[in-house]
């Protein structure tokens, strides 16, 4: 069974993109958004990926993801997906993965980093601000449903 360990943390400002390595454009929808089963669809740049989750506990939750073909992608992206696409650029800044949401969200920039254990201790890049691990209103099932940002 795979495994995901992650915690989550709104972004303050812009100093990513100068740590950043590589930035990536990503559309995704969920075929699923039942906290219990998760299901969804990702296209990453050139590359499309079907991701199945289990509920949250904490900062963990069991995870697993296949690479299936774009084509495929995006038909079920048309055909079958219950929520808006969610439009995102993705940067990766050292083990820090940053998330700016364009188009009902633009403005949200939200920063994950995975962990190899929940007690794991880490340092916070300045551009970290308030923590958002385990708040329903940042799941990207959530969001994807949302068609304009919370103030």
């Amino acid at each position: 069974m795979g495994r995901e360990i992650e915690r989550k943390y709104l972004v303050k400002d812009d100093s990513y993109r100068a740590l950043a390595a590589e930035a990536h454009h990503i559309r995704q929808a969920y075929l699923s958004t039942v906290p219990d089963a998760t299901v969804r669809l990702r296209i990453l740049d050139s590359q499309a990926f079907i991701t199945v989750k289990g509920r949250n506990h904490g900062a963990e939750r069991s995870e697993w993801e296949y690479e299936i073909p774009v084509a495929d992608a995006e038909e079920m992206l048309a055909q079958c997906s219950q929520t808006p696409i969610l439009d995102k650029t993705r940067y990766r800044a050292g083990r820090w993965e940053i998330d700016e949401f364009h188009g009902p969200l633009e403005g949200l920039v939200v920063a994950e980093i995975e962990l190899e254990d929940a007690d794991e201790t880490f340092a916070l890049p300045e551009f970290i601000g308030e923590e958002v691990t385990g708040d329903p209103r940042y799941y990207n099932s959530t969001l994807a449903t949302q068609r304009v940002r919370d103030e």
